[in-house]
């Protein structure tokens, strides 16, 4: 695991147009699927950048603005789907993945760091996707059938861990939680895909005002358990500059 230093986009708060670091940030999401942000110290900040960058998709537990904010709200946080507002460790994971079309964009800014704990893991699909690919092929194989995961209760949604479309591109989707079914198929080579989950994590450490931006489709994130009032802002949606979906492999990349 790697503790990446946080080299990131500084946002300025300011009534202007301009906002120019969201063309950078749309740039870097589109080759890097990832971009790292700061300057965003409040929730007016947070709202108007992600306004920028995406159109904002309401959640089950978003405010009334379209932001959702993360902090621990105690016994609730234990019952299945809920673990994103604990204190506890938060798996590997996309957002949504038990609706049809998951949103694309995830934005995600800390306003107050925990007393301890609470670093943010990274991991991006591409390289896991790459780990498989040379280490445990058969597993990638069984990860690429369709209908071999189903996220979500009774109304959720029947899937695969990865999808490739007619061009070659690879979107992921994942859960990890009580919500997760996976095909017999699919099961012995959990361990597999933790191990190259883990060996493509990167570790944040964010301040406050501190936060990133990843391409839903394409990263897995998740959360160390803390101590403390921790409170993050999220915003999930729907890109407004257009973004190629997913990511080539090197397969792909041989073939054009």
């Amino acid at each position: 695991m790697t503790v990446v230093p946080l080299t990131h986009f500084a946002v300025q708060d300011t009534d202007q147009a301009g906002w120019a670091p969201v063309h950078e940030v749309a740039g870097r999401l589109g080759t890097m699927g990832m971009a790292l942000v700061s300057g965003l110290t409040t929730r007016a900040q947070v709202l108007a950048f992600a306004e920028r960058l995406m159109d904002v998709v309401p959640h089950r537990d978003s405010d009334p603005d379209g932001l959702t904010t993360l902090r621990n709200v105690g016994p609730r946080a234990h019952q299945p789907g809920f673990a994103g507002l604990g204190a506890g460790e938060l798996l590997p994971h996309t957002e949504r993945s038990s609706i049809p079309q998951p949103p694309r964009l995830m934005l995600l800014v800390c306003q107050q760091p925990a007393a301890y704990g609470g670093a943010v893991l990274l991991s991006d699909g591409q390289s896991i996707h790459a780990h498989l690919a040379e280490h445990a092929p058969d597993a990638l194989e069984a990860m690429l059938r369709p209908g071999t995961a189903f996220y979500g209760d009774g109304g959720g949604h029947a899937s695969q861990i990865f999808t490739m479309s007619p061009d070659g591109r690879v979107t992921l989707r994942l859960r990890q939680d009580a919500l997760a079914q996976f095909s017999p198929l699919v099961q012995p080579f959990l361990p597999d895909l933790r191990r190259a989950i883990t060996a493509a994590q990167r570790r944040l450490l964010l301040k406050a005002g501190e936060g990133y931006v990843i391409d839903n489709h394409r990263f897995l994130h998740a959360r160390e358990a803390f101590d403390g009032d921790r409170v993050c802002l999220r915003a999930l949606g729907v890109p407004t500059l257009p973004m190629c979906d997913g990511f080539t492999t090197s397969a792909s990349r041989r073939t054009r």
